[in-house]
């Protein structure tokens, strides 16, 4: 039976205890990062590899593929991708440049990821920038305009599905108000209900149709003054469901960040609670990873009406998409020649 969690893996091969790991706990997916990535042959080959493993040929297999700082698949192999501020501050003197170079790249990222076996790419971030947004999210995050972020945000959506690759919206209900990184530390958000629903949730709203999303590590004073977002059923019941309207399958951020405290069973049991489909677990270590796998139930019920639904929504590219000509394209547009 399928176990509601997203695992990582150590290096750019399975291992054999991976292998065993992964046929008896079958986690609903896989996570690559930039250990995990050299060749395209040799992706394609993990790839397959992890879903051999777990029986399931269309087990996902997911990845953070941002551009900027967040790029797993790099030169010289693959393109480099600007960060998403780049779409926003061409939105500002061009709004239709700003969405076609959006549209494009995450069209041409998603190009590069479905050739080895990726099915799913986590972005668009939807985090709006503050003035004093912690340097983790910052030019991730495509606008200091909630409106802007949101029309760039289904711009890359539209791109990545249209490439064959499922997105997923980050970080809900908002991030962009953090001022110390979660990987490090919890960050705390003390501004008002008013405030948050003005600005941090509207472009979480506006497309919360998508299928997949992702929690943040964040405390929301207003909200929850004592547990962090992912952990939070207040956040996620009331605030995610209920006033962002988000009915699709819910991961929580990586439970290996340092936001997060306890151990990794508690850490699991929390999100489940709270009410996420899904818990990630990023870093490849085993005794976390079999942690994990103890803590979280079998997907079932609801967790695996959404998780399925989402899985039902991936499509092959579009046909008649012209690579070549797009990145020409791609180029002129945003003025970078790597990409």
């Amino acid at each position: 039976m399928t176990k509601a969690f997203v695992s990582g893996c150590a290096g750019v091969k399975l291992t054999q205890d991976e292998i065993a790991f992964f046929r008896e706990a079958d986690p609903w997916g896989l996570i690559l990062f930039a250990r995990n990535v050299d060749t395209q042959d040799q992706i394609r080959a993990l790839t397959s590899a992890f879903r051999d493993a777990v029986g399931r040929q269309n087990a996902p297999v997911l990845v953070d593929q941002e551009g900027g700082r967040v790029q797993r698949l790099k030169p010289p192999n693959w393109p480099k991708y600007p960060a998403p501020k780049l779409y926003g501050d061409l939105f500002r003197s061009d709004p239709g440049k700003g969405e076609r170079a959006a549209w494009l790249g995450a069209r041409l990222i998603a190009s590069d990821l479905v050739e080895v076996g990726i099915t799913i790419d986590c972005l668009p971030c939807l985090d709006v920038r503050f003035p004093d947004t912690v340097d983790a999210i910052g030019d991730r995050a495509l606008s200091a305009d909630p409106e802007i972020v949101t029309r760039l945000g289904q711009a890359m959506i539209d791109g990545a599905s249209e490439g064959g690759v499922l997105p997923v919206i980050k970080h809900i209900p908002g991030h962009g108000r953090a001022r110390v990184d979660s990987h490090l530390e919890l960050p705390r958000v003390e501004a008002d209900l008013v405030a948050l629903k003005s600005v941090d949730f509207r472009p979480f709203k506006a497309l919360s149709g998508v299928s997949l999303g992702m929690t943040a590590h964040i405390i929301y004073t207003e909200i929850d003054p004592d547990t962090a977002g992912t952990q939070s059923t207040k956040v996620i019941q009331d605030v995610i469901r209920k006033e962002i309207g988000f009915a699709g399958c819910l991961m929580s951020d990586d439970i290996s960040m340092k936001a997060l405290g306890g151990d990794y069973v508690e850490r699991s049991r929390k999100i489940i609670d709270a009410g996420c489909d899904i818990v990630l677990h990023c870093n490849g270590e085993m005794s976390e990873m079999v942690a994990v796998a103890e803590a979280v139930p079998d997907l079932s019920g609801e967790s695996a009406r959404r998780c399925e639904t989402a899985l039902n929504g991936l499509k092959p590219p579009e046909p008649g998409f012209d690579i070549a000509a797009a990145r020409d394209e791609y180029r002129e547009i945003t003025g970078l020649q790597g990409a």
